[in-house]
Order: structure tokens, then sequence, then C-alpha cells
């Protein structure tokens, strides 16, 4: 019985996670269009904030539980899948026009705070300790690349002038 509990508890949160989602989501998105802002502006903030709040959620719970894998694990699977899974399904329905601002300046940035993160986690390698450990000065590293790609997204958000590298 409390299997089916669980199941129901479980399908019950994804369901509400996805309303919220579709509500805020759908009511930001209307309104920054309204606002004039660029879809890709809309894309790397609001709909950035609005999916991967539940994952902040899910990390903070589960690193306050001791479980830093889960964490860990969360955030690479879900880059790891929407970048290869989501893009690539995505694209094989209908080609995705890419602009040359994210060719030149949007990838190279995921690739860097990939780099940045592999780096931070890697005191074994770098400082010869014993474990690898995200601490609370990486994670004041992390957030300050975070507010210079926000500082990065609001001021493409003044002068959306870019190209399409094609369709």
């Amino acid at each position: 019985m409390k299997l089916y509990a669980d199941i129901f508890f479980i399908n019950n949160r994804f369901y509400h996670n996805h309303q919220g989602c579709r509500f805020i989501g759908g009511w930001s998105f209307v309104h920054c269009q309204k606002l004039n802002v660029s879809d890709l502006v809309i894309g790397l903030t609001v709909v950035a904030f609005g999916t991967s709040a539940p994952e902040l959620f899910v990390n903070v719970f589960a690193s306050i539980q001791g479980n830093s894998e889960i964490a860990i694990g969360n955030i690479l699977g879900s880059n790891i899948a929407n970048i290869l899974l989501i893009l690539g399904v995505a694209a094989i329905i209908f080609p995705l026009s890419v602009q040359s601002t994210t060719v030149w300046k949007e990838i190279p940035f995921s690739l860097l705070a990939a780099l940045i993160l592999g780096v931070l986690v890697n005191d074994h390698l770098i400082d010869h300790k014993e474990n690898s450990e995200l601490t609370r000065g990486d994670g004041l590293v992390l957030i300050g690349f975070f507010i210079i790609f926000m500082y990065y997204i609001f001021s493409i958000a003044k002068n959306p002038k870019t190209k399409q590298l094609g369709t």
C-alpha cells in the first residue's frame, strides 16, 4: 500500500510542478514579449529560471540531507539531457535557427562553466587532497560567474541586434 501512496504523491508533485511552471513561464513569456524582449533573452532567463527552480530545491534538500551525489548527478545529468536529448529531438522535429552571438558567446560561456566546475571539484588532482569537494568558496566563485553571465544577458537585452546563422 505504501508503494501506491508514494507513486501517487510523486505523480501529484510532477503534475503540480508542471502546472506551476506552465503558469509562471507562460505568464512571464507573454509579458516579456510585450516589452519587446528577444526570445533568446527570454530563454536564457525566464525559461531557464522556471525550469531550474525545481532542481534548485532538489539540490538544496539533497545537500542538507548529506546526499551530495544526488545534487551533482542531478545538475550534470540535467545539462547533458538538455543539450544532447532535448536539443537533438527539437532539431529533428524542426531545424533550429541559431544566432551568431549564441555560437560565439553563450555556447563558449557554457563550456567555460563546465570547465570551471571541473577545476573546482578536482581537489584531488590540483591540491592533492584525499577527497574532492565543492566548498562554500567554490559556490561563491560559481555564483560570481553567474552574476557576470546575467550582466551579459541584460546587456544584450538592451541591444538586441544579432545575426541569424541559418535554419
